[in-house]
């Protein structure tokens, strides 16, 4: 690619005056004017917002250099795409030598490492540098560690091609800069600045939590848990300040001099207090504060030594964090992990740090990903504001149940805060500037922001969030308070201080409140004994008496979360037994979550609502949650589901893997339009959700959905595919009406006897006949499809000491044995007959026929491609990419033809393809015990034909059309 001619002006005019440019006189301010706005122009951003974007989506945020300590507060350009960073850039003047100066490079990955950036720049225009910003940035680095690119202005004709294919605007909106980012991405030393701050507080937590605990004997397990927990957020709240350049700079690092470092602490929360008004610092009475103050903290003794190790590592340039870009999900995915443990005290007073008992059994803390909160946000709160003004907007209330360290309260704050600032400009800026009320003012870059006063307002009248968690509560309150400062400064805040007469920050107490979301006081009238360690485990939380207001208005407009994934088995009996009185989704198997989706939809307002969540796709089509999605359909109105990627929590799952599903809600319309439905395929990780990127995408009519036989809900199945599947269940029978049915027998079972040791010794299995009671044991691979072969490797002992040693007569007579795993590369049911002895367990389900029916019929059709359609469009998740089952209880509804014994046709047709399906199993037999290539291939070759032609005649069968038949036949591409 040639570069442009503005390039080549630049390159000439910076070569001409070359020694007058480095000689150190020409600053900063004048080379970004002069030579690199001009460059990035020609990039192609939009530098100076010619096309008058507003601030929340100006592809470039120019920063002014403010000195805080030895750093500046930001870096001086974030590359912005839809709102979202892309990279930095530091600009430096021509005098400092960017190839050897440490300094600038060690300044650059400190700021990208700390936003979570893959890749940034420093640039003089001499030297343009680019580095991979995931290495953990250390003081002592060179300026060459985590380079990836390096040339100077007389390299930028030749070598244009190479910075255009990465950071021109286009490069990045077409993913050349991610691809790049992706393939330079270094392997060794990459830790992310969300694992290594997690790893800092986690130290911070056992110190204090040893010191307190060793100078606080009186405490007890809760008392702790608080102090630590809110030392810890009080640090955090501070030290950002500090980086953003709202409070001064270096106030905690002050305190690592002299004696009674917690005394002088203590003192700077109290100030905040004054400046603040945040729950967070709330220490005295005061008249209209709701919450309580804490009056605990304050007095409690901790040694300097604890507090002096934190401090002393929170500063440049030992600190390798850069507290004004750290970003709130950042902060939450930190916080979410962190959550995850508490602190317990053992007999002897110590503290141990150790997993809640709740996150054990879920298998770990998983925190959701920006592009699902930004997805569910965009389709309740996004939905809920289309076509109103400002004043119209006002009333409307979000919540999420289950709030956790607040990243969909964020990100549905972050929402409102951009809506309304546009709205406030498009409506008048001259409206809504003047006055105490002023909702707007303008900004030193001449754009328009929210006033601090209108960011508190907006807040506490949309903003609502319960938790369990105590701690989870402080936390969500700690991320939206950082979000109200974001953009401030101290200047900023102390001129609206002024003004309005009034302190910075809103107090939460009575919007994010703490409490067990599905559990009402009516709780109490079990008449249980509980000790008071159960009582505020359970945490009865009252929803009318706690949002008041909300309720009179006629409810929440907006709900949304991501709720627990927690199997009932594993709660307490008491917490079960009030789930199955008081939530009619519940039985035996369901999962928290879907409680919550049922409490959570009647907390609507009825007339007009939008409630969007991330639970598990078991939702879809699990017999469990029948109730559920009867009640759903019943009374609410299904307006859209994305299927996501599987195991979309990615590493954050660690080794639960879940596949999961964004549902979204709304009020019954009576003529409700079809359900858009947004299909996610394998194991690749998304950044947005797309229909275009996506792998299917179908509008499913929201009748399909409330079909009364079992309320599946099927995402891969549109008007077409339905309309084939009715024609395929007409004049038809149940297969269980054609045939017996049993699952492979279970040999082990804890419930029936068997111990620890007999089960992981495996003790009915053997490698060889040990006596007459051993019987010759099937693995997976070896039934396919219209052959089984056992390979002679497993033994099993069967009789009645089994877990479940089924009917002998399922192991022995002319049968079908069903493969229950998918094979994943063909997609396609795989089932046999045999007539041998042989015995497997629940690896295959096993079909012995009724009388009047043909075994060999019942498997042409079970083997079809015909069948396959039906089971995968009706029954399976056909996004999930591996391990897909079928399942006995929906085999026993597969759709058989009845074969009229009158009906010549019929007759005709269901006799050829006995004689088909007996050919087809004697070329298997052959094929599988060929010895020579060329007979194999030969063999295979006849077999494909069968094969097609057993799915012509079953296509006959259920009469479909050619261009039905093509729709079938697509399918299983």
């Amino acid at each position: 690619m040639l570069a442009p001619s503005t390039i080549l002006t630049l390159i000439e005019n910076f070569e001409r005056n070359f020694d007058a440019y480095i000689n150190g006189q020409y600053n900063e301010t004048q080379v970004r004017r002069d030579f690199i706005d001009p460059l990035f122009k020609a990039l192609g951003w939009d530098m100076d917002n010619s096309l008058g974007y507003a601030e929340a989506y100006r592809d470039v945020i120019h920063e002014d250099t403010i000195k805080v300590g030895l750093s500046t507060r930001a870096p001086d350009y974030s590359f912005r795409v839809g709102g979202a960073r892309k990279f930095f850039l530091e600009a430096k003047k021509p005098s400092v030598n960017v190839k050897e100066a440490a300094e600038p490079a060690f300044q650059l990955r400190r700021y990208g490492w700390s936003a979570k950036l893959p890749l940034s720049i420093v640039t003089n225009f001499e030297e343009f540098a680019v580095y991979d910003c995931r290495q953990k940035p250390n003081k002592s680095d060179k300026a060459s560690k985590s380079r990836l690119f390096y040339c100077t202005f007389r390299d930028y004709a030749e070598r244009w091609g190479e910075i255009a294919e990465i950071f021109s605007k286009d490069a990045v909106l077409k993913g050349s800069f991610d691809k790049y980012a992706g393939t330079a991405k270094g392997k060794r030393g990459t830790t992310e600045v969300d694992r290594a701050f997690l790893e800092e507080i986690e130290g911070w937590r056992v110190l204090l939590a040893r010191n307190i605990a060793l100078r606080n004997t009186n405490l007890n397990q809760r008392e702790l848990n608080f102090a630590v927990q809110q030392t810890i957020d009080r640090i955090i709240f501070l030290r950002i300040c500090e980086d953003r350049g709202i409070e001064p700079y270096g106030r905690l690092q002050a305190l690592v001099n002299g004696k009674d470092t917690y005394a002088r602490l203590t003192k700077l929360f109290r100030e905040a207090d004054d400046r603040y008004n945040s729950g967070l610092f709330h220490f005295t009475e005061e008249k209209g504060r709701a919450g309580a103050p804490d009056k605990f903290t304050p007095h409690l003794s901790i040694d300097d030594k604890p507090l002096k190790e934190i401090f002393k590592n929170l500063y440049y340039p030992d600190c390798p964090y850069e507290f004004s870009v750290l970003g709130a999900d950042i902060l939450g995915s930190v916080y979410e992990q962190f959550l995850g443990k508490i602190i317990r005290l053992t007999a002897g007073s110590r503290a141990v740090v150790e997993d809640k008992p709740e996150v054990k059994k879920a298998g770990g803390v998983f925190y959701t990903p920006a592009y699902i909160v930004q997805y569910i946000v965009q389709h309740t709160v996004g939905k809920l504001l289309e076509g109103k003004t400002s004043k119209q907007a006002e009333g409307i209330r979000i919540v999420d149940p289950a709030c956790g360290s607040g990243s969909f309260l964020i990100g549905a704050y972050q929402y409102l805060l951009d809506w309304y600032l546009a709205r406030y400009v498009e409506e008048g800026t001259v409206k809504h500037s003047k006055g105490k009320a002023a909702r707007i003012r303008p900004s030193t870059s001449g754009n328009w922001r929210l006033t601090t006063a209108e960011k508190k307002r907006l807040l506490l009248e949309h903003i609502y969030g319960v938790d369990i968690d105590t701690q989870a509560v402080e936390v969500t309150k700690l991320s939206l308070l950082l979000k109200v400062l974001e953009g401030e400064s101290g200047e900023s805040l102390n001129s609206q201080m002024k003004l309005f007469h009034d302190r910075v920050l809103p107090d939460l107490d009575l919007n994010i409140q703490c409490g067990n979301s599905l559990i009402s006081p009516d709780f109490n009238n079990m008449q249980l004994e509980l000790d008071d360690e159960a009582v505020q485990r359970i945490n009865v939380f009252d929803w009318q008496a706690a949002f008041p207001q909300v309720f009179q208005a006629g409810g929440f407009d907006a709900v949304i979360g991501n709720p627990p994934y927690v199997d009932i088995k594993s709660l307490p009996e008491i917490y079960v037994r009030y789930l199955f009185e008081n939530y009619s989704c519940s039985n035996s198997r369901i999962n928290l979550f879907a409680a919550f989706i049922e409490k959570t939809l009647g907390i609507c307002k009825q007339k007009k609502f939008a409630h969007s969540m991330i639970v598990p796709t078991a939702l879809l089509t699990q017999e469990s949650y029948r109730t559920l999605r009867k009640m759903i359909v019943d009374n609410y109105q299904v307006s859209s589901v994305v299927r996501l990627p599987n195991e979309s929590f990615g590493v954050a799952a660690g080794d639960v893997k879940v596949d999961t599903a964004i549902f979204v809600f709304q009020e019954k319309n009576k003529i409700p339009p079809p359900i858009q439905v947004i299909n996610y395929a394998g194991y690749e990780r998304v950044s947005v959700i797309d229909p275009s990127t996506s792998h299917a995408c179908v509008s499913v009519p929201h009748k399909q959905w409330s079909m009364p036989h079992d309320y599946m809900w099927s995402l891969n199945t549109g008007l077409n595919e339905n309309n084939v599947l009715q024609k395929i269940e007409s004049r038809t029978v149940p297969l269980e009406m054609c045939a017996d049915f049993c699952l492979g027998l279970t040999p082990y079972d804890k419930y029936k006897g068997h111990t620890e040791d007999q089960i992981k010794g495996r003790v009915f299995h053997a490698a060889s006949k040990k006596g007459s009671t051993f019987k010759p044991l099937l693995a997976g691979n070896d039934v396919g499809r219209y052959w089984v072969k056992w390979n002679g490797e497993q033994w099993i002992n069967y009789g009645p000491w089994l877990g479940a040693a089924r009917q002998q007569r399922f192991f022995s007579e002319q049968r079908i044995l069903v493969k229950q795993i998918i094979d994943w590369t063909s997609k396609r049911i795989w089932a046999s007959i045999t007539e041998d002895e042989l015995y497997n367990t629940q690896n295959a389900f096993n079909l012995l026929a009724k009388q009047g029916f043909n075994l060999k019929y019942l498997l042409g059709i079970i083997n079809s491609k015909l069948m396959t359609f039906y089971h995968s469009k009706k029954f399976l998740d056909e996004f999930k990419m591996r391990f897909q089952k079928i399942l006995i209880k929906d085999a026993r509804r597969f759709p058989i033809r009845v074969i009229e014994p009158t009906n010549k046709i019929d007759q005709t047709t269901h006799d050829k393809l006995v004689t088909l399906v007996d050919k087809m199993l004697t070329q298997q037999k052959l094929f599988v015990a060929a010895k020579l290539p060329q007979d194999a291939a030969q063999l295979q070759r006849q077999i494909h034909n069968t094969d097609k032609q057993i799915d012509q005649l079953v296509y006959t069968l259920y009469g479909l059309t050619d261009k039905e038949i093509g729709l079938v036949e697509g399918a299983g591409q």
